[in-house]
């Protein structure tokens, strides 16, 4: 396969970069050292908010382009450069549909902090790995800044019990089953894809020049930006449907070992 002209590597964090234990491999920050050298731009694109994805890659933040909220807040060097939280109507309208959806427990992302609408002992738990700084609140309509993502969450399958109750607000929001136990809800334009193709654009790289890896339905929309879309092994089937190549799992370091393969063919261009 020819890795030759990849100009863009974009991945996503959880089930994919991540394993199972939330860490990203020690063997990951030194094959990005060779990425660097060769002047590929990264991208870390994550459901999780910004300050959640800083903490991961606090050694090379300011390498890395950051996406977060899935796609509804994009940042390098600290500079804001994609915004798209949800319109003030339509966040009281997403807020009195998710009302009446049982022992579902809602998590809104601001840019600095999430409001946590729950009392899920299991969901404040996680919160300590997926949003470490939030508050707790009695209402939604206590929150007085703008929102980026609802995330709603099921301790059991949010695909069963959650997503049945808002699809059919699809044609106008970006609904998305992000994980096992996961809803997002956010504007359309929030999404992976659209934050891709905006980097895209302003660095004037194509389709065929970018390298995409993710796991779940959030990802779906970056891997059809890439000529080198890869779904892991644990992927969701429909990003397995949409994805042209298939890695590794991500407790395999399936996304190093593409990268190591891309960083090989480079090299043994060069020597030839």
């Amino acid at each position: 396969m020819d890795f030759s002209e990849v100009k863009l590597i974009v991945t996503d964090l959880d089930g994919t970069l991540l394993n199972s234990k939330h860490e990203i491999s020690d063997v990951f920050f030194e094959l990005f050292e060779q990425i660097k050298s060769e002047s590929i731009l990264f991208v870390a694109a994550s459901g999780r908010p910004y300050y959640s994805m800083v903490n991961k890659f606090a050694k090379i933040k300011d390498d890395i382009i950051i996406v977060s909220e899935n796609g509804g807040i994009a940042i390098k060097n600290d500079e804001l450069f994609l915004s798209s939280p949800i319109a003030n109507d339509h966040f009281k309208e997403i807020s009195e549909l998710i009302k009446n959806i049982k022992d579902s427990h809602a998590v809104f992302c601001a840019k600095n902090q999430a409001y946590v609408l729950s009392d899920s002992i299991l969901l404040l738990d996680l919160l300590k790995e997926y949003y470490p700084k939030y508050s707790l609140i009695s209402n939604a309509s206590e929150i007085k800044e703008p929102i980026y993502k609802v995330a709603l969450f099921h301790e059991e399958s949010s695909e069963r019990f959650i997503y049945p109750h808002v699809k059919h607000i699809e044609d106008r929001f970006k609904v998305k089953v992000s994980a096992n136990h996961w809803v997002d809800i956010s504007e359309n334009l929030a999404n992976k894809g659209h934050a891709i193709s905006l980097i895209q654009k302003k660095h004037t790289i194509t389709p065929e020049e970018t390298m995409v890896f993710g796991d779940y339905n959030n990802d779906i929309e970056m891997l059809k930006l890439a000529k080198f879309s890869y779904a892991m092994e644990n992927a969701h089937s429909n990003v397995k449907a949409v994805a042209n190549f298939k890695t590794k799992s991500n407790n395999e370091n399936g996304v190093e070992y593409i990268l190591k393969q891309m960083l090989n063919a480079r090299q043994k261009v060069k020597t030839l």
